[in-house]
């Protein structure tokens, strides 16, 4: 057997002065590096202590941690029970620690001049998550958990923080007066008044509660919200494809969704006011790139004239409109709530679909970001040109459909 390894002085010394101070084995190991992957501070600590030549412990109490160190076992059953209930594949174990037990750590490794130290917090989330690992086959996951768990060392206590679960899917919106999100009353400000009957919202539902409220009850959730490709005004009907969107459930206990149920769970919800089209599992990066998206998005206005007009006038205004670059001042109907800009949007294509005296329907496809009823009636002269304008008369739009967003 190879005789043990000797110790430079100057680290047997400072391995003494931390063993006098009544410490366990543990919290020698963590002190001293440089720490090994998958070697437990307990061993490398008794192996230290016998390499140096150091006392035995005399006492099982350890001046620097309190005890903490062996509450490993206790700890990882309170997060385990935490975690009881939840789905998931990938945690990750963070921990407060005393700030009293912080100081002194901090205050003997400066007296000793001690560099590489695994620190008590790092030490406990280290072997929690190594016994969670074993115990739930789970994996640690420092960068995208789906799941934290935050220990309280103090008090043996567990908090989590759960991931949000994302689906992707489309949506078509087949009546008006249907908002894409939760619109809240403009009055009370969503606390519930007389005007909105006590709801605190201005529409009944929304997109987003019909699709979202049957995957909370699926999933467990607590929360939610909707992230569209965009929006279309709350009297417009969404057709074709249907819009792109990422519902986000909140603090779900379930991540799998199974979507035989959820389909014919959201079309009960919807009662035939919105339909989804797909939805599978997608991730929280993917909302800034949809969010980011630039679409084309293709449209049906059915326009009402102030008088009639002769078809080869109206062909001529379509036709000058039609690849014209749109200069576009933040419209009066949102002013309050987006900052007063031009913004220049591009009218692809512009072209009348039928006329019946002086109601025409229009096919406009327009870049992303074009308002479409301010492209009609030019809201005042803050729209130009506008369809309104090129012809010579008032237009009112009446209807207005979204056919087609080209995302593919």
């Amino acid at each position: 057997m190879d005789p043990p390894r000797a110790e430079p002085s100057a680290e047997v010394d400072r391995a003494r002065a931390a063993a006098s101070r009544g410490i366990c084995d543990t919290c020698l190991g963590r002190l001293f590096g440089p720490h090994v992957k998958g070697e437990s501070s307990s061993v490398r600590g008794a192996a230290l202590r016998e390499r140096a030549a150091l006392p035995a412990k005399e006492s099982a109490e350890c001046w620097l941690c309190e005890g903490t160190c062996g509450d490993y076992a206790a700890l990882a059953a309170v997060a385990e029970a935490a975690l009881s209930g939840h789905e998931f594949q990938t945690l990750l174990v963070g921990t407060t620690v005393d700030p009293v037990l912080e100081r002194r750590e901090a205050q003997l490794c400066g007296e000793l001049g001690l560099a590489e130290v695994r620190p008590l917090r790092q030490e406990v989330n280290r072997e929690v998550g190594l016994a969670l690992e074993a115990k739930l086959g789970k994996a640690v996951d420092f960068k995208d958990p789906d799941i934290a768990v935050h220990l309280d060392a103090r008090f043996n206590t567990a908090t989590l923080q759960v991931k949000s679960a994302y689906f992707r899917g489309r949506y078509r919106k087949l009546e008006r007066g249907v908002p894409q999100t939760r619109w809240p009353c403009r009055s009370c400000r969503g606390r519930g008044c007389s005007r909105c009957g006590g709801t605190g919202k201005m529409y009944d539902t929304s997109v987003e509660e019909i699709v979202a409220v049957p995957l909370m009850r699926l999933l467990g959730g607590e929360e939610h919200a909707l992230h569209g490709a965009g929006r279309e005004d709350v009297d417009a009907l969404m057709l074709g494809r249907g819009r792109p969107f990422i519902v986000e459930i909140r603090r779900p206990r379930a991540r799998t969704l199974d979507e035989a149920k959820a389909i014919p769970a959201i079309a009960a919800e919807a009662r035939g006011r919105v339909e989804v089209l797909d939805l599978t599992p997608c991730a929280r990066a993917d909302v800034a790139l949809l969010k980011d998206s630039d679409w084309e998005k293709t449209y049906r206005v059915l326009v009402s004239l102030e008088k009639d007009i002769k078809d080869d006038q109206i062909n001529r205004v379509c036709a000058e409109l039609s690849g014209c670059v749109i200069d576009q001042q933040t419209p009066t109907r949102v002013a309050h709530r987006r900052a007063d800009l031009v913004r220049k949007r591009r009218a692809t294509s512009v072209r009348m679909r039928s006329k019946q005296g002086p109601a025409i329907e229009l096919e406009i496809t327009g870049q992303s970001g074009l308002y479409v009823k301010e492209f009609i009636h030019g809201d005042e002269g803050r729209t130009n040109p506008s369809f309104s304008k090129l012809l010579g008369v008032a237009c009112e739009v009446r209807e207005l459909d979204v056919l087609e967003i080209h995302d593919r």
